[in-house]
């Protein structure tokens, strides 16, 4: 008669598979930073879930690269309400442990959906910000760019100071390319070789954050999915904990490093 499967025997078994990778890529979205006080935007309680903008637009039209260029003024308003929800946000341990494992194992990746730009704040080196950092600036006619700490004190929507153009946050709007140089990074990790790929606090409804687990399915590498609830690749991993980011890195960590 075989043992039954419990949480503890499915932490002592992802432990054991972190500790005999030597190349792991986390893939991380707005969950991860659910325990820096940051809300998720789809998931449930999230920022926009379930209601439209004031102005009875979806959060997806709201923030689209064609209403920055129409209608700057509505998509600030709601950048700014977001960063806003994110000022004064610190990384939490699982932001800090992924940053302690990429120190003990060179090879580990972030590939973020996340703008709040608290992996790099943790310490982490090897980070691809697929979705960009609202704290870099860049102007939408001229090349004047500049960072911010955080959006106070800017007018919004916010005028460049060079051209009398408007400002806007170097991030990927909805309907927008993603950047060339963020893609040819990945693909050049996925490329060299992963021992282990972990799914982090992501819903993975996008093709590109989604298509590193298939593809390490496909390829017999191991899959972890990090995550309280069902997701598009909740199917397809190897091994689900399904408890927050945070919790969940933590026990991890205990067993990588018992007392």
């Amino acid at each position: 008669m075989t043992s039954p499967i419990t949480a503890e025997t499915q932490f002592d078994a992802v432990a054991a598979i972190i500790s005999a990778a030597q190349r792991i890529l986390f893939i991380t979205g707005a969950g991860i930073s659910a325990d820096s006080g940051l809300p998720t935007y789809r998931g449930i309680g999230g920022l926009y879930h379930e209601r439209l903008t004031g102005e009875g637009l979806t959060i997806e039209e709201a923030l689209s690269g064609e209403m920055m260029e129409k209608r700057p003024d509505i998509a600030w308003r709601y950048l700014a309400e977001i960063e806003s929800n994110c000022r004064g946000a610190l990384p939490n341990a699982a932001h800090r442990l992924i940053a302690e494992l990429e120190r003990e194992k060179p090879g580990v990746w972030v590939l973020t959906q996340n703008v709040d730009g608290l992996h790099r704040m943790a310490g982490s080196q090897k980070v691809i910000q697929i979705h960009g950092t609202v704290h870099h600036l860049r102007c939408t006619e001229c090349p004047h760019q500049r960072s911010v700490l955080d959006f106070a004190g800017l007018s919004i929507p916010p005028g460049c100071p060079v051209c009398g153009g408007v400002l806007r946050p170097d991030v990927v709007l909805f309907g927008e390319m993603l950047p060339q140089k963020g893609i040819d990074r990945l693909a050049h990790v996925l490329e060299t070789g992963v021992d282990l790929v972990i799914s982090i606090g992501t819903t993975s409804v996008f093709p590109y954050i989604a298509g590193p687990v298939w593809w390490a399915q496909q390829n017999g590498i191991p899959t972890i999915e990090i995550n309280p609830g069902e997701t598009e690749v909740s199917g397809v991993v190897d091994h689900r904990l399904r408890v927050g980011a945070a919790e969940a890195m933590t026990r991890l960590w205990e067993r990588l490093h018992p007392a």
